[in-house]
């Protein structure tokens, strides 16, 4: 039996997460009629007698005796941590598995990741290596920061460069919110393009999601529910609405956007949760999906958006649901991969599918998906049995795009109208450690990623003698 850890970086990153830890404890609960502690529980909590002090695992008759998620919480601000601590998650974490402070890191990457990453490097690692502890078969690390405050960007950065050096064979997959071009925290296009060089250097695969993308299928699953028409009602329980997955007060309004985010990491973890006939192992996912090192970043899309807030809606073919998977409304970026490349493409199906099914809508959808020459058959696949709690069947296409690049060269552009005028620089310089120098390399590194990607689209991607070769060496 595999076991995944899950890190939780910041305010935003702590939000999702725990978003993730209330869903997937309803979705074991709905499968789990017993209560008893199986491989599927395992896979990402632990089985522990709360009245032994040493907290080790132990089962009684392979009963639930007690579950502690297999996560770590890291904030240099304590308000949501604390918030969990006292919602209703509560009694799923202790204090080996979470690291905060009081004064936050400002939203400035430098902070978080120098400052902060120094002073609490010791502390990370120790946190890091009692949750690898606990596993009997560790996996994969899964990070879940946003790219536009300090102790996301900067911190979440650090702990993703501390998992490559202490675990190098384990799989690194990370989650990152990318801010809107509204974002409130003016200095948001500094953090995410300092946090961009990191991502690529360090991770396995990323999965960007745009903040304005959320806010987009949030404001069309609320227009659905309220346009009036016969079953288009969000029923009173919905993920979409119940909102506070697990923290305590008042709903939030970025409470839905977190649901969906926390809805990605339950479909891409369900075949480690659940059995399915055709089971997508984690580590294949960089294996199959990921040609060149640096391009790691998958475009994740979801469907049937309904899904997401429990709409009753009446039942859309099967066929639909995998023409949506294609489509730019259904992506948590904004961008079109039709009329993009497409270097490899995964298939993450749950609940009552057939492999006929499957195959079927592929053939279908080929001829209208430019994929790259030399991978033609870049598709794979996986089928998990139990769907999500209350319907029949959903979907997680996960493309490795060159559409991406469209999402980095705005990023870029953001970043570029700062750094002309200098503004806000000197809030950086002055961290110890930070100079201008690193400003210059992380551009540097986004306009090599971003050109890569353009290589690839003007050649189609054919190998062409002239052609300057793509970096395949970290």
């Amino acid at each position: 039996m595999t076991q995944s850890v899950v890190v939780q970086v910041g305010q935003c990153g702590n939000q999702v997460g725990c978003r993730f830890w209330d869903l997937a404890l309803r979705e074991h609960a709905h499968v789990n009629k017993k209560g008893l502690y199986d491989e599927a529980l395992g896979s990402f909590f632990r089985n522990v007698d709360s009245s032994k002090c040493d907290g080790e695992a132990h089962s009684v008759g392979g009963r639930i005796q007690h579950l502690k998620a297999r996560a770590v919480l890291v904030d240099m601000e304590e308000g949501v941590v604390n918030e969990i601590l006292q919602g209703p998650l509560r009694e799923m974490f202790d204090s080996t598995q979470l690291l905060t402070d009081v004064s936050g890191s400002g939203n400035n990457w430098a902070v978080g990741h120098m400052t902060y990453g120094s002073a609490y490097r010791e502390q990370i690692v120790d946190t890091l290596r009692k949750a690898a502890e606990h596993c009997d078969c560790l996996q994969c690390f899964f990070l879940i920061h946003s790219m536009g405050g300090g102790t996301g960007s900067g911190l979440g950065t650090k702990v993703l460069s501390l998992l490559e050096e202490e675990f190098p064979e384990v799989c690194r997959i990370v989650t990152s919110i990318y801010p809107s071009a509204e974002d409130d925290v003016v200095t948001s296009p500094y953090n995410s393009i300092l946090a961009m060089r990191e991502l690529t250097e360090h991770a396995d695969c990323v999965l960007p999601v745009e903040n304005q993308s959320l806010v987009d299928i949030v404001k069309k699953i609320k227009h659905m529910s309220h346009s009036g028409k016969p079953g288009t009602v969000i029923r009173r329980e919905s993920a979409i609405i119940s909102g506070q997955g697990g923290l305590v007060g008042a709903e939030k309004p970025f409470d839905a956007m977190n649901n969906i985010v926390a809805n990605l990491l339950l479909n891409i973890t369900s075949s480690a949760r659940f059995e399915g006939s055709l089971n997508m192992d984690l580590n294949e996912i960089a294996m199959n999906l990921v040609p060149f090192p640096r391009l790691h970043y998958l475009v994740p899309s979801l469907t049937p958006l309904y899904t997401l807030a429990d709409v009753s809606v009446p039942s859309r073919r099967l066929d639909q649901m995998f023409s949506d998977a294609f489509s730019k409304e259904h992506q948590l970026i904004r961008a079109d991969p039709k009329h993009s490349l497409y270097l490899a493409c995964a298939l993450m199906v749950r609940g009552n599918v057939q492999v006929s099914d499957l195959r079927r809508n592929i053939e279908r959808l080929k001829p209208s998906l430019p994929f790259v020459s030399w991978n033609q058959e870049g598709w794979k696949t996986g089928l998990c049995a139990v769907p999500p709690v209350g319907h029949s069947h959903s979907l997680l296409a996960l493309a490795n795009n060159t559409c991406v690049k469209s999402t980095f060269m705005e990023l870029r552009e953001r970043f570029s109208r700062l750094y002309r005028k200098k503004a806000h620089l000197h809030h950086y310089l002055h961290v110890e450690g930070m100079e201008q120098g690193h400003f210059s390399e992380a551009l540097s590194s986004l306009s090599s990623l971003i050109e890569e990607y353009q290589q690839l689209d003007a050649t189609k991607g054919r190998l062409v003698p002239d052609a300057p070769r793509l970096r395949i060496a970290r």
